[in-house]
């Protein structure tokens, strides 16, 4: 596989947020703790004091997590070392879309491992784990319920509610899968052995990504959880995180730059079977919207001691959760993930929790024989495949075209010619001037109508080359979209298998560009 570099910049699909951050805006810096590059892992090693105590809690829930799956030896290996004081973690987090959902849930699994294993390099003294944390907690079932293949949708319908996570695979969902039987024997083995969402997706994700010793992590975890009822209390009953978040978010709107997330007085969900809504203050108690659920201030500290895995983190408070109970050092996102990071500053410094480094995620597009074909024939090279349509389809007629269409010699001509004869009849009769400038505009016009016909005919002459060009634009960016964010990675993994190892070989997490990935 060839991999042409084309920077982030130049490809029209990241906003000046992002890219301000990873060239090392000057006014971000306040944002974030280090640079993203190699060297601020050292110092993230010496910031990150993370206790023996809560090593053990998480070690625990991940054996728990995995009782019923034959462990691979990487796995088993990582989570074993996770105990010693020297491992650290590197994560991204990512919903639990079917089959995987677009593209770039794969680009962030191995980004994630191949920093672990950078790392490995650099600093060989200690160890470092790659982690998915699924998104098991999440309830918006329409962003995860399909996956697009070929141009076609594949969808889910359930009438269940709650935690994606606990979505049971139900007769309904193996109907979904029969529409589906020519997916990898991976994915089917999970789904089919499953009894959950959560449960098939953790195995999908060890049957491909096993071998490099990737660790699954459930944060809905009643162990986990248990550590974060100081961040929980807080939120509910002084509304810190808020305060610190809004704090930050309006720093950066001062500086120009758009929020990403938009903080609340309270930041979290009740979490039941069946049930994940927001929990707002209704006079001197809390409510749960969406139900009959109501709780005064006594009963809600009494809930959080006891059961703390009710409470289920929003986006401003997920981030803080995840650097709480891992020992973690960075964390690997899209765009977005990295601009709402810098909004949450300030939520980690007031509790005292080290801030990660913030990656993003590699970013990358696949083309594949035929489309690489169609280039050729055209001319093109890697960065080309990011240009408008419209606006390259302008200049390739114009160059092209077998006249000069726009009649622009013509148009002078004519309108100095109106212009001498309409001053030489102002001689005779005044009002035929004005006549003849009239006649000079419809004339104009005609001219501009015989123009575009003109073009048309130059545009239906070449439109082998147009359609050629409109392909592959297409499959760069299906309906105008980046391909990561719409094509599911059957579309490449089904007629090369070896796709998985191309990108591990391909990916390098601390290069900033974007990868045009060329296979024959």
């Amino acid at each position: 596989m060839k991999k042409h570099c084309v920077a982030l910049n130049k490809t029209g699909q990241f906003s000046k947020f992002f890219l301000d951050y990873i060239e090392g805006t000057e006014s971000l810096k306040p944002f974030y703790s280090h640079l993203p590059k190699l060297d601020s892992f050292g110092e993230a090693i010496k910031a990150k004091q993370f206790p023996l105590e809560r090593r053990a809690v998480l070690h625990q829930a991940l054996l728990n997590q995995y009782s019923a799956m034959d462990l691979r030896d990487p796995v088993s290996d990582n989570i074993a070392s996770l105990l010693g004081e020297k491992t650290f973690t590197v994560t991204t987090g990512h919903q639990l879309n079917l089959f995987t959902g677009p593209l770039y849930f794969i680009f962030k699994l191995v980004s994630t491992i191949n920093l672990a294993k950078k790392l490995k390099e650099a600093y060989p003294e200690f160890h470092f784990v790659p982690v998915y944390w699924m998104a098991t907690e999440d309830h918006d079932f329409e962003e995860i319920n399909y996956f697009k293949l070929d141009g076609k949708k594949y969808q889910w319908n359930a009438d269940q509610h709650g935690a994606v996570g606990d979505f049971e695979l139900d007769a309904s969902f193996q109907a979904f899968l029969n529409e589906v039987n020519f997916a990898p024997e991976v994915f089917k083995a999970a789904y089919r052995s499953s009894k959950t969402l959560g449960e098939a997706v953790r195995k999908y994700v060890d049957g491909i990504f096993g071998k490099e010793g990737l660790v699954v992590l459930n944060g809905s975890d009643p162990l986990l959880k248990a550590i974060f009822k100081p961040v929980i209390a807080s939120d509910l009953f002084e509304h810190a995180p808020f305060q610190q978040a809004q704090k930050t978010t309006e720093d950066l709107e001062n500086l120009g730059y758009k929020s990403q997330i938009f903080p609340r007085e309270i930041n979290l969900f009740y979490l039941d079977k069946g049930i994940r809504e927001r929990i707002e203050r209704n006079g001197d108690g809390f409510q749960v919207l969406n139900s009959e659920l109501y709780f005064s201030a006594e009963e809600l500290k009494a809930l959080l001691e006891s059961q703390p895995e009710r409470f289920s983190p929003n986006v401003v408070l997920r981030p803080l959760y995840q650097e709480m109970i891992l020992p973690n050092l960075a964390y690997l996102g899209g765009p977005a993930e990295m601009v709402y990071w810098l909004q949450l500053k300030g939520v980690f410094e007031y509790f005292g929790v080290p801030f990660p480094i913030l990656l993003p995620r590699n970013f990358a597009l696949i083309l594949n024989p035929p489309i690489l074909k169609k280039m050729e024939k055209l001319g093109w090279k890697a960065e080309d495949v990011f240009i408008d349509f419209e606006t390259w389809k302008k200049s390739f007629v114009e160059r092209e075209s077998t006249m000069d269409f726009s009649l622009n010699q013509e148009r002078q001509l004519f309108s100095e010619l109106l212009d001498k004869k309409g001053a030489e009849a102002s001689e005779l009769e005044k009002s035929l001037q004005s006549a003849f400038e009239a006649g000079k505009v419809r004339g104009l016009k005609i001219l501009d109508q015989l123009a575009s016909k003109l073009r048309k005919a130059e545009e239906r002459r070449l439109k082998v080359e147009l359609g050629r060009a409109k392909a592959v634009l297409e499959f760069a960016a299906p309906g105008g979209s980046p391909q990561e964010r719409v094509v599911n990675v059957m579309q490449f993994y089904l007629a090369r298998p070896e796709l998985i190892d191309d990108l591990l070989s391909c990916f390098d997490p601390l290069d900033f560009n974007m990868l045009v990935l060329q296979y024959e």
